[in-house]
Formats: structure tokens, C-alpha cells, sequence
């Protein structure tokens, strides 16, 4: 399936990073475990996991932010974050009822590996994926999140029906797993911003691309909605950047990624669980007591890094949309993939 620049169309004014994907941050990699299966139960699921730094992340945290859109979700470890500011374990992202046991399967990798904490409060997400996989049975097993834990690597990232992202809708066609990033120069240096989103939300009239109203075009008699309405759902957005950012500038950075869902034409519905984590690799805080020296971007040099985080969020979750096939799920219910023609088409005649 192509991405959105492959269909000849894109969005923003900043160029996007080489691989145009998270990965495109030093040192960040992704992995992905896919569960699709159809006995005993129709299952569409799976574990999406994000390393900021590699085995590194074990030794040396990194400076974190959040902020809650719309609060109807999951995202473990953020009291943590609010409290110290820092990130110390991968992240992962997964369907609504397995996301304790994600969690438990971050902590049981760092016993695993020896990783010298002494407790750890990682961070997992969710959205919900109960209208096409049957996540009543409970399908996701720690060796399944293990997997992605273990799989993970840079470079190019797969996406749409991958990983977390597998069940999910998004604008009433099939949504899940998107990537994208874009680099900002400040005062002669560049410094990237990527993100990764799984995208399970809105409502298909509000959907738009690059400013043109897309979902009002392509009607639901054209593309049958695979869920009743309102169809309101949920988005997990990760961003990650190079930048040297303190823990408050990760809060606004992660805040930004509401600008870029706002676009595409994300509201933050009332049962929404619209929630935006952002961590910055351009500083390392070893584990050992006593002083680290850290360095800040001057809060003015901010509004590029502000702009790269919207502008990487919107073309990520069109991505998602793109990059998507057509499923079939339980009881014979079909979310389908937005027809590229038609995209290209409505996009174009706008112009």
C-alpha cells in the first residue's frame, strides 16, 4: 500500500526526515507483533513498541512530557512522568484490554535483561479495537508483546494494519499504525521531530487532507461506515525528538500533536482517548546519584519544533489512512480502506 506521498500528495511546508518516520530521530527504533487470526475467536490485534534509545533508555532516562486531549484511554506510567520527568523503559502501544498486561511485559523484560533499575513504571497505551477483534478473549500474551519488544528497529517502519494498530478505524475507514517526521532548522542547526501514532477515531465528515474536506466527498454510500455513529474512538500519539529539551518543553511539544490531529479533523469526541507522549533524546540522564548537566533550547527557538510536531502527527495519521487495507473482522463487519482513486481525486480538483 503506498503512503500519502506516494500517491503524489503531501501536507506541511517542513521537509520530512529520510526515512519520514519516527526512526528518523537518532537512536529511536519500533518494533511490531501482529496477531490476526480467526479460530477460536476473530482476532485482529497486536503490540507496537517504541525504544528512545535502545537498551541505553535502561541506564540513561531521558527527559519526557504528556498531555491529555481528550482523557477517555490509557497510558500507564504518566504520574511517574508528571512527577520526575523522565522516561526510563521502551513504550508501548496496544488494544484497550491488554494494556496491563503490556505493561507487566515491559517490566518483565527488564528483569529479564538485567536492566539495573530497582522498579520500573513504563509506559503503555491504548485504543480500543472491540468492534472488528474479539479483545473479550484476551488474545495478547506477553510472548506477543515480548516479540515486539525484541523486533524492534530503525529505519524504515511498517505501517497500517501493523502491530497495535491491526483492529483499528479511523475517519470510518480502516485506520491503525502511522509514521512520519520532519526536520526544523534553529539558528543553524538541524534537529528532527518524529511521530508515530495509532489512529482509531472521527467521524468521516469531518475528515480532511491538506485543508481539503476529503471524508465529506467520498460519502458513506460510496464507503459503507464499518461501525454505528457517532463513531467516536481514540488516538495514541508518540513524538520523539533530538532536540535538548527540559520536561516542560516535552508538555508543550506533546500538547502541539493536537494541532496536527485538529487538521486531519480530530475534535477529542467525549469517549475519545486522544493522549500525546513526547520525549527528547538531546539530553541523557545517567542512573548514579549526584549532578548531570543538561542543556535547553531557548524557549523562543521552541515554534519550529512546535510546527515539525503538528505537521509530523497530521501526515502520520494519513499515513495510517493510506497505508491500511480493507478487513474483515467478527461477525462478517468490514472497515475499509480509503480508496486511493478517490483521494487523489477529491485532493486534486480542489486545487
Amino acid at each position: 500500500m503506498p503512503r500519502l506521498r506516494d500517491l503524489g500528495l503531501s501536507t506541511g511546508t517542513l521537509p520530512p526526515g529520510p526515512f519520514n518516520a519516527i526512526t528518523d530521530v537518532p537512536g529511536v527504533r519500533v518494533g511490531f507483533a501482529t496477531l490476526i487470526r480467526d479460530e477460536p475467536s476473530v482476532v485482529r490485534t497486536g503490540v507496537t513498541a517504541i525504544w528512545p534509545a535502545g537498551e541505553d533508555i535502561w541506564t540513561e532516562s531521558m527527559f519526557a512530557g504528556a498531555h491529555a486531549f481528550n482523557g477517555n484511554g490509557e497510558m500507564t506510567g504518566l504520574a511517574w512522568i508528571a512527577e520526575q520527568g523522565l522516561i526510563a523503559a521502551p513504550i508501548c502501544i496496544t488494544n484497550t484490554y491488554s494494556v496491563g498486561l503490556v505493561r507487566d511485559a515491559i517490566c518483565a523484560l527488564a528483569v529479564r535483561d538485567a536492566a539495573p533499575q530497582p522498579w520500573h513504571l513504563p509506559v503503555a497505551a491504548e485504543t480500543y479495537d472491540g468492534w472488528l477483534s474479539d479483545s473479550a478473549s484476551f488474545p495478547v500474551t506477553t510472548a506477543l508483546a515480548l516479540a515486539a519488544l525484541d523486533g524492534a528497529r530503525g529505519g524504515v517502519v511498517a505501517e497500517g494494519n501493523v502491530g497495535g494498530g491491526a483492529g483499528m478505524i479511523c475517519h470510518e475507514f480502516k485506520g491503525g499504525t502511522g509514521t512520519a517526521s520532519r526536520v526544523v532548522q534553529v539558528e543553524g542547526v538541524e534537529y528532527t521531530v518524529g511521530a508515530l501514532v495509532q489512529a482509531n477515531y472521527g467521524a468521516r465528515e469531518l475528515l480532511r487532507v491538506d485543508g481539503v474536506a476529503v471524508g465529506r466527498a467520498i460519502t458513506l454510500d460510496e464507503v459503507p461506515s464499518p461501525r454505528p455513529r457517532p463513531p467516536e474512538g481514540s488516538v495514541i500519539v508518540v513524538l520523539a525528538t533530538d532536540a535538548p529539551l527540559l520536561p516542560i518543553q516535552c508538555q508543550r511539544l506533546a500538547r502541539r500533536a493536537t494541532t496536527g490531529l485538529a487538521w486531519v479533523g480530530g475534535i477529542g469526541a467525549n469517549s475519545s482517548g486522544d493522549i500525546f507522549l513526547a520525549f527528547a533524546t538531546g539530553n541523557r540522564i545517567p542512573g548514579a546519584e549526584g549532578l548531570s548537566s543538561v542543556r535547553m533550547l531557548a524557549p523562543s527557538a521552541m515554534t519550529g519544533l512546535f510546527q515539525a510536531a503538528a505537521e509530523a502527527t497530521e501526515e502520520a495519521i494519513l499515513n495510517a489512512l493510506c497505508m491500511a487495507e480493507t478487513m474483515v473482522g467478527q461477525q462478517g463487519r468490514v472497515a475499509h480502506a480509503i480508496p486511493h482513486d478517490r483521494l487523489i481525486e477529491v485532493v486534486r480538483s480542489a486545487r
